[in-house]
C-alpha cells in the first residue's frame, strides 16, 4: 500500500488567508432529501408499529435474526457477563477511567438554592435531575466503549434515575467491552437497536423501549438526522460533526509527537480535521516530514491520508498572539497548546471545546481517562457551546415566594408594565395584592 500526504500550508500573512481557511472549515452536516425521508418514514413506523417495527428494521438493517423485541433487549445480568469476558487488563482500565470521568463530573453537580429579602420574598431556584435519558452508542466493530462511560457516568451523577442505551449488534456482532462499560457506568437497561428506529423509540417510546427525555451520543448521518427531528419532542445533546483538533506550537516539541497528535484525529473518519499552527516555519517542515515518515506505519494510513491531503493544513502565523487569534477564529474542538508556559496564553483562549496544556498532555488523554467529557462542540460551535455534563442532565426550576409586602411592592411595578403592554388582566392580578394604606 502507498500513502503519501500533500497537507495544505497556509500562511496567515498572505492577502487571502481568511478566504483559504473559511474553505478549509467549511462543511455542512447536511442530510439529502434521500437520507431525511427515509428517516421521517422510519420514525412514522416505529410511532404506529412500536415494537414491531424495530424488530422488523433491525431484521433488515442490521441483518438480526430477532423474532420478537425479547431478542433485542440485554438484562442486567448481561451486562455483568461481559465484565467476565473482557480481559482483567481491560477491565482495569475501564474501572480506571470511569473512576476518573466521575470525580471529575462530580465537581460540576449543579444544587438548588435559595435566597431571603428584606421583606421576607424568597427567590431561587430548584435544580432537579432529568427522569430518563437515553443513550445512542454505535455498534459492530465501530465501537466505542469510552463513549458509554461519557455519556453515562454524567447522567448518573446528575441523580437521572433511568439511562437506557440502545446499541445495534450488526450481524449479531456484541461488543463486550460496550457491554462492560455499560455495567461500569450504571446503565440500567440495554435495547440492541440502531440507527433513526432507535432514536425514534427512544423519543416517542414503544411497548418495550421506554420514553426518555433526551438523547445522547454519536451516529452516522441517519442517526443525526433523527436526532435533528425528534427535538423538540426530546432534547438532544448536540449534532455534532467530523472530529477535530487544533495543535499551536511554538516549534520547540518533538516534531513526531505533533504529527501522531494530528493522526490521533485524522484516524476517525476521512471528513476529520488536523490543524497546525506555528510562528516556526522550520518546524512545520519538520512535522510535515514526520507526517511522511509516519503515516505508512500507521494501521488506518488510508483514512488518514484522505482526512490529512483534504482537510489538514499547516498553517503559519507572525507570532504566537496570532497563532491564539488563529485558534480563537476557528474554534476547534480539541485545542493543543503544545507551549512551553501554556498557562500565560490560557486568559486569551475564548472558543474552544477542551484545551489541552502543555507538551506532554496529548488529545488522546481527554479522548480516555484524563476525566473531562470528551463529547465536545465541533464544526465552529465551540463559539456557543460546551461539553457535554452534568448540567445536560439537570433542569432549572425558578422559584417565586412573595410576602405579603413584598407582593404589594412588587404589584405597583408589575400593573405599570403590564398596562404598558395592554395586558389588563396581568395588571389587575398584580393590583389585588397591593396592600392599601391601612394594611387592605
Amino acid at each position: 500500500m502507498t500513502v503519501s500526504t500533500a497537507i495544505a500550508r497556509l500562511n496567515a500573512a498572505d492577502q487571502d488567508f481568511a478566504r483559504h481557511l473559511d474553505h478549509l472549515l467549511s462543511w455542512e452536516s447536511v442530510s439529502d432529501d434521500a437520507v431525511n425521508q427515509r428517516v421521517l418514514d422510519i420514525i412514522k413506523a416505529v410511532r404506529e408499529r412500536g415494537d414491531q417495527a424495530l424488530v422488523e428494521f433491525t431484521q433488515r438493517f442490521d441483518g438480526v435474526d430477532a423474532k420478537t423485541i425479547d431478542d433485542l433487549i440485554l438484562d442486567r445480568e448481561r451486562l455483568e457477563l461481559a465484565l467476565t469476558r473482557i480481559t482483567p487488563v481491560q477491565r482495569e482500565a475501564l474501572e480506571k477511567a470511569a473512576n476518573r470521568v466521575r470525580i471529575y463530573h462530580e465537581r460540576q453537580k449543579q444544587d438548588s438554592w435559595q435566597y431571603t429579602e428584606a421583606d421576607g420574598t424568597v427567590l431561587g431556584q430548584k435544580v432537579t435531575p432529568l427522569d430518563r435519558a437515553g443513550l445512542y452508542v454505535p455498534g459492530g466493530k465501530a465501537s466505542y466503549p469510552s463513549s458509554v462511560l461519557m455519556n453515562a457516568i454524567p447522567a448518573k451523577v446528575a441523580g437521572v434515575s433511568e439511562v437506557v442505551m440502545v446499541v445495534p449488534t450488526p450481524r449479531g456482532e456484541v461488543n463486550e467491552l460496550v457491554l462492560a462499560a455499560a455495567c461500569i457506568a450504571g446503565v440500567d437497561r440495554v435495547f440492541t437497536v440502531g440507527g433513526a428506529q432507535a432514536v425514534a423509540a427512544l423519543a416517542y417510546g414503544t411497548e418495550s423501549v421506554p420514553q426518555v427525555d433526551k438523547i445522547v451520543g454519536p451516529g452516522n448521518i441517519y442517526v443525526a438526522t433523527a436526532k435533528r427531528h425528534v427535538f423538540g419532542q426530546v432534547g438532544i445533546d448536540m449534532i455534532a460533526g467530523p472530529s477535530e483538533i487544533l495543535v499551536v506550537c511554538d516549534g520547540q516539541t518533538d516534531p513526531d509527537w505533533i504529527a501522531m497528535d494530528l493522526f490521533s484525529q485524522a484516524e476517525h473518519d476521512e471528513d476529520a480535521q488536523a490543524i497546525l499552527v506555528s510562528p516556526d516555519a522550520a518546524f512545520l517542515d519538520r512535522v510535515a516530514a514526520s507526517i511522511d515518515k509516519l503515516l505508512p506505519t500507521m494501521e488506518r494510513a488510508e483514512i488518514i491520508e484522505k482526512s490529512i491531503n483534504g482537510r489538514g493544513a499547516l498553517i503559519q502565523v507572525r507570532d504566537m498572539q496570532q497563532a491564539i487569534e488563529v485558534a480563537n477564529r476557528i474554534a476547534p474542538e480539541h485545542l493543543e497548546l503544545s507551549v512551553a508556559d501554556p498557562q500565560a496564553w490560557l486568559p486569551q483562549i475564548r472558543h474552544a471545546g477542551a484545551i489541552f496544556m502543555g507538551r506532554h498532555t496529548s488529545e488522546a488523554l481527554g479522548d480516555y481517562c484524563a476525566g473531562p467529557n470528551h463529547v465536545l462542540p465541533t464544526s465552529g460551535t465551540a463559539r456557543f457551546s460546551s461539553p457535554l455534563g452534568v448540567y445536560d442532565f439537570q433542569k432549572r426550576s425558578s422559584i417565586i415566594f412573595c410576602s405579603e409586602q413584598g407582593a404589594s411592592e412588587l404589584g405597583h411595578t408589575a400593573s405599570v408594565l403590564a398596562r404598558g403592554e395592554s395586558l389588563t388582566a396581568h395588571a389587575r392580578s398584580a393590583e389585588y395584592r397591593i396592600l392599601n394604606e391601612k394594611g387592605n
